[in-house]
């Protein structure tokens, strides 16, 4: 018969030591047949099970001492044993379970990486440098917040809600490309490995049913404009204020532009003498150029202004720079706060109520002609730089068109100036 070892006490374990001399040194604690405590010259020691399995004889490590106690040690054994009566190997068994750990680590990566990497992959196809920059930016602004640390395969649709619904009413367009470009990510990562199953930021049967419709939110919440009648004390209020930001603020009103190119406005798109300001397609929304007529009024606001040596901007942050949105917002939000102190009600949409902001300026503009000219409704379209028919909008590229919308807005530039 084997011999069996005495079994020893917890403090007999704590007592082994190397002799000294030779490689390692093994002892049998009793328990559990084959249970062994290796040790090293080092002071290093561990728990060694030894048995066979499948006719060869093997060492099967159950951890360290005195991290693993003795106790521990006899329960990890008789384990082991356990399974191997039951036809299991635990060294395969273990070899498998590390595999499947180091390819969940592969796979282990989060929204904020992966959106790196697909941007690394794809920024060179896009178009140009502002698609570039906005499909970082949104990213980085809207959906990091909740999604960047998360790892892609945990994502839900719950998750890609919790990123959306904040501004899914109040920012619907963004939103509505946030959306598409979370899935873009999102199907990346599946594709490389990093996640399985539906994509959560899929619309169609998914997102679809738990939002409104962007197109159906979008006409419900029109961005507060100033009043028709309005305008010209409006403009009266702006005209009185100093700064670049009143400025601003004046120029996006006569062209009727989104602030974004109005502040990212240069010198070199402007031609004084022929009054005219060509937006270039980098810059636009729809990524197409676009010419604006200026009115007098707006030429006169122009050559009044400041030129810097350190920029190109026709109107740069005082820090230098593009000047930011709120910068525009600010002083349109201050404007209105000084008319009520006047005893009006400020400058309020009709339809909400809510106090005017500078794209609603485009709404006014855009009400105006529909409600107070004679003007076609495919031109003041096309001077808002929004998608018209193509044979429509082909004859208003034409230079005689051009000096038809001219005319309209000088025109709008007059009504504004109604007050003075």
């Amino acid at each position: 018969m084997p011999r069996v070892a005495k079994e020893l006490s917890a403090l007999e374990v704590k007592r082994l030591k190397h002799p000294g001399t030779g490689g390692s040194v093994s002892f049998a604690v009793g328990g559990v047949a084959g249970l062994l405590m290796q040790t090293t010259r080092t002071g290093g020691r561990t728990w060694i099970l030894r048995v066979s399995i499948g006719g060869k004889r093997r060492e099967i490590g159950l951890g360290g001492f005195p991290e693993v106690t003795l106790a521990q040690a006899r329960e990890r054994a008789r384990e082991t044993k356990d399974k191997i009566r039951r036809g299991i190997d635990p060294v395969e068994e273990r070899k498998a379970a590390h595999s499947s750990l180091m390819a969940a680590a592969g796979r282990g990566m989060t929204f904020k990486d992966a959106t790196k990497h697909y941007l690394d992959a794809k920024l060179d196809a896009f178009k140009n440098a502002k698609h570039r920059q906005q499909w970082t930016n949104t990213l980085k602004t809207y959906a990091e917040p909740t999604l960047g640390e998360m790892l892609v395969d945990d994502i839900t649709v719950q998750d890609v809600l919790r990123a959306l619904e904040p501004i899914w009413r109040s920012k619907t367009e963004t939103a509505s490309r946030v959306r598409g470009r979370i899935e873009s990510v999102l199907s990346w990562a599946t594709v490389a490995g990093h996640r399985t199953g539906d994509n959560p930021a899929r619309w169609t049967g998914n997102l679809k049913e738990l939002l409104p419709a962007a197109s159906k939110v979008a006409r419900q919440d029109n961005q507060p404009a100033v009043q028709i009648d309005d305008a010209p004390r409006w403009m009266v209020a702006v005209r009185a204020r100093g700064g670049l930001g009143a400025r601003a603020l004046e120029f996006t009103a006569l062209t009727a532009a989104r602030s974004q190119e109005v502040r990212g406005a240069v010198w070199d798109e402007i031609d004084l003498n022929a009054a005219l300001w060509i937006v270039p397609a980098t810059r636009m929304k729809m990524d197409r150029e676009h010419r604006v007529p200026l009115a007098p009024h707006a030429v006169k606001l122009l050559k009044a202004l400041p030129r810097f040596e350190s920029s190109a901007l026709v109107f740069p942050a005082p820090r230098g720079g593009e000047m930011s949105d709120m910068t525009l917002s600010a002083t349109m939000r201050r404007i209105h706060l000084a008319d009520i102190e006047t005893g009006r009600q400020g400058f309020v949409d009709r339809l909400n109520k809510r106090p005017a902001v500078p794209h609603g300026l485009r709404s006014t503009f855009r009400d105006w002609a529909a409600e107070r000219t004679q003007f076609p409704g495919d031109m003041a379209e096309v001077a808002l730089a929004h998608k018209v028919g193509n044979a429509v909008e082909a004859s208003y590229r034409r230079g005689d068109m051009l000096e038809k919308r001219r005319a309209l807005m000088t025109a709008w530039a007059k009504h504004l100036a109604a007050r003075e």
